[in-house]
């Protein structure tokens, strides 16, 4: 292979990667663009450790709509799911 060929190949590949990258940069929003909101996670949804401790993994949720258990939503977007900040959520399992 000549030389053109290889650096036409390479600026190829190069591309290729960029372009398959960036769709998924833009679908992924800013973290301060989210807000943990808890009690909506569905059972083996949550997106990672609950406030009592009994897990630190997603996906480890056992009950539906568990105040423990929380995901990311939009921010400005949990009351109108009926979810809780983490010290309301706090609160509500100190009453428990």
């Amino acid at each position: 292979m000549n030389q053109r060929a290889l650096i036409a190949a390479a600026a190829a590949t190069l591309l290729t990667g960029l372009m398959a990258a960036a769709p998924a940069e833009a679908q992924q929003p800013a973290k301060a663009e989210k807000e943990k909101c808890y009690g909506i996670a569905k059972a083996g949804q949550n997106d990672c450790a609950n406030l009592s401790g009994t897990h630190s993994c997603a996906g480890q949720a056992k009950t539906n709509d568990d105040p423990a258990e929380w995901k990311y939503v939009a921010k400005g977007t949990c009351k109108s799911m009926k979810g809780l900040t983490a010290e309301e959520a706090k609160a509500k399992a100190k009453k428990a």
